[in-house]
């Protein structure tokens, strides 16, 4: 018995220390977590010299692997939940996931009653809007020195393929990274030619998925066409 009580009073005596280096340890992952957001977010603002106010918060409680187009739109606070950013690994990946959010929250600052109406097109889901935007956040990556390819390994990873898209107000994955694919190739060769993401397995994937979409895009390119690509 006397063992027992012994064990009790131990076990009491170092938990409380324990739990409190625990959640010191959390705080500073936290913390480390939201400065490379900030960091990186801030490089992206600067170097495209975005004149507009944008908030950044990662929100460590949520593990849903969602974006944040509501609040993006109404309070131009990009939320970046945490099953969000567990699914990025390298920097590139992550500008590419902020460069996509930060398009959409500069919307909700153009047009008519100071954004609302476009920001309401943007909710709607808008595939003209959605392909403007990839391509917007291709650029922003560029101009703060990030990989553009990135941007294809954050979508591939993060989004579903569905069956199809003529009833729906987005555009299927595959045609959006058929698209990101095609704008990188005309605007960005530097890119592919020094790839630094050709042995990245991510990368690989969306090679495998979408070798009929290159296929179209390759003989675009030999007959010198200017057609818009139907991609599938």
């Amino acid at each position: 018995m006397k063992k027992i009580i012994l064990l009790l009073a131990i076990f009491t005596f170092i938990t409380p220390s324990f739990a409190k280096e625990t959640t010191i340890e959390q705080i500073e992952k936290e913390n480390q977590i939201q400065t490379r957001i900030d960091s990186i977010a801030t490089d992206l603002l600067n170097y495209n010299k975005i004149p507009k106010r944008i908030v950044f918060t990662y929100n460590k409680k949520e593990k849903k692997k969602a974006l944040t187009t509501n609040k993006a739109l109404t309070k131009r606070q990009v939320i970046i939940y945490d099953g969000m950013y567990q699914s990025v690994q390298t920097d590139d990946e992550l500008a590419a996931m902020l460069a996509r959010e930060i398009a959409i929250t500069m919307k909700s600052y153009s047009g008519d009653w100071g954004g609302r109406i476009d920001a309401i097109q943007v909710a709607l889901g808008s595939k003209k809007f959605e392909t403007v935007a990839d391509k917007r956040a291709v650029d922003y990556v560029v101009n703060a020195n990030y990989n553009p390819l990135a941007v294809i390994i954050f979508i591939n990873k993060n989004f579903p393929q569905k069956r199809s898209d003529t009833f729906s107000r987005h555009n299927l994955t595959s045609k959006r990274l058929a698209r990101i694919y095609e704008y990188i190739t005309y605007k960005y060769p530097q890119y592919l030619e020094n790839n630094e993401y050709i042995n990245n397995k991510y990368y690989q994937n969306f090679l495998l998925t979408s070798i009929d979409n290159r296929k179209l895009l390759e003989d675009k390119i030999k007959t010198k066409s200017t057609k818009e690509i139907k991609y599938e």
